[in-house]
């Protein structure tokens, strides 16, 4: 059996390895080890397009992370007490919305686009003529494809930390008199802090590195993803591999990072542990 499990790890993570390996390679093919160097990082930073899409990636993920934790944390509270078949609604929406394909988000979400543009559009065009742009595919719409697809996410997380919640300190807050907003300012948003910032870095991490979902809303702008896709069709050199590992690195750092806050308990929970 651990002979089985090691074959598995060994065919899930070998070709990343083989890709942050040959990211320090100093001939001019990705596969053709010619002894190692780092130049490859210097030039895939020296690309002016390279950069510009890492700007990009940074700048949808970041809006993303932020919109995706504000919505979803308030959505997990709101549903927090609902009850009965509603709940079990939402529920069921919550979780089909994470079981989709990305490539069924991505079409769903340019045909909404499309429908809307094509309804919004002409009427810009009639109250405002020339004056005010019309909508079209670009960062704003990569950033709502991606706020719907991390919605589920965040409140899943935010949920499963508010079902751990010591309700005793909410009561007791309540008794001493503290207003709803208070009570949420003091008692709850410190407890759940670790939850709504694992969101953040999980929301930030799935943005920067989607593809599927970016390909078909991004229209002439060009995500770090889209940028390594566009690549690699004319060839797979060291430069792509030296962005590769540098996209995995940022993302497993803030995967780690979320995996642990996610793990930290509250001091109120580890107190009534104790009691």
């Amino acid at each position: 059996m651990r002979w089985y499990a090691s074959a598995i790890y060994v065919f899930l993570y070998l070709p990343i390895a083989l890709i942050v390996i040959y990211s320090f390679n100093a001939g001019r093919y990705a596969m053709d080890w010619q002894g190692f160097s780092v130049e490859w990082y210097f030039k895939a930073f020296a690309n002016p397009f390279a950069m510009k899409a890492l700007r990009t990636s940074l700048v949808v993920a970041l809006w993303t992370a932020v919109l995706a934790t504000i919505i979803g944390t308030l959505a997990a509270l709101g549903l927090e007490r609902v009850r009965g078949w509603l709940r079990q609604a939402f529920d069921v929406l919550i979780y089909v919305a994470i079981m989709v394909p990305g490539v069924v988000i991505g079409i769903a979400t340019l045909i909404a686009f499309v429908t809307v543009f094509e309804v919004v559009n002409p009427v810009i065009f009639a109250v405002f003529g020339d004056a005010v742009p019309r909508l079209s595919m670009g960062l704003p719409t990569v950033i709502g494809a991606h706020v719907l697809f991390n919605l589920a996410v965040v409140i899943l997380i935010v949920r499963s930390r508010l079902a751990g919640l010591d309700r005793s300190l909410i009561e007791a807050s309540e008794d001493l008199y503290a207003t709803p907003l208070g009570t949420f300012r003091q008692v709850v948003l410190p407890l759940l802090a670790p939850a709504i910032l694992a969101s953040f870095l999980l929301a930030f991490t799935f943005s920067f590195e989607d593809f599927i979902i970016a390909f078909f809303v991004a229209g002439p702008d060009s995500t770090l993803p889209i940028y390594i896709f566009s690549s690699i069709r004319r060839g797979i050199t060291p430069e792509v591999n030296a962005i590769g590992t540098v996209v995995l690195v940022v993302s497993l750092t803030l995967l780690i990072a979320a995996q642990f806050l996610l793990r930290e308990r509250g001091p109120a929970k580890r107190r009534g542990d104790t009691a």
